[in-house]
């Protein structure tokens, strides 16, 4: 995978402080969407396993499904978030915002479908039955805040809240009230959480 230019980092979907490892698995927004939802995910690779590089092999079509036994349910899968938060807070970007990535899957948030035509997705390093780390909340709010600079973000949800019933993620190790606290917006913008 070709490292994204300097031209690329400077562009408006792209955070220069982000380390740049740009993903196949993206498309074009429809034209004129705005981009006004923020999904909060979070995965580990292995299961419950922090630190190595799988989640980047994933998401950069790397992985090799024999590596791991658990790894073999994801061979052929095209998927990747805009961005991943590891468990030291170190931020990595692998599609421009401007983008679609391929992070929601089926999925539905106030009375509209295709999440990932007008969302930006972040995954945290983690399991969604375990907390995540300070660094990660450092990182997510300062990255939130940056978003919110640059486009019309309303709200905020859960992966578990856009696909009821299909995931389950960032779960219960996950501070809704922290990020709410850090971020500059009403709490009527995470309208699946009550604090």
């Amino acid at each position: 995978m070709a490292a994204v230019t300097e031209a690329d980092a400077a562009g408006p979907g792209w955070m220069p402080h982000a380390r740049h490892m740009p993903s196949p698995n993206c498309d074009d927004r429809p034209v004129g969407m705005p981009i006004d939802l923020l999904v909060i995910h979070c995965i580990a690779l292995p299961p419950r396993q922090y630190g190595g590089d799988a989640i980047e092999q994933l998401f950069c079509n790397r992985l090799d499904p024999l590596a791991h036994p658990t790894f073999a349910a994801l061979e052929g899968l095209r998927v990747s978030a805009h961005f991943v938060v590891g468990r030291d807070g170190v931020l990595t970007q692998f599609v421009s915002c401007d983008q679609r990535a391929w992070h929601a899957g089926v999925s539905h948030f106030a009375g509209r479908d295709r999440c990932n035509d007008f969302s930006i997705g972040i995954e945290l390093e983690g399991s969604d039955d375990e907390p995540f780390e300070p660094e990660q909340y450092e990182t997510l709010t300062a990255l939130g805040a940056e978003l919110l600079a640059r486009y019309p973000l309303r709200a905020v949800a859960g992966h578990s809240d856009i696909a009821p019933g299909r995931k389950t993620d960032p779960g219960s190790g996950f501070d809704w009230r922290r990020l709410k606290n850090g971020l500059a917006l009403p709490a009527r913008a995470f309208p699946f959480q009550s604090f």
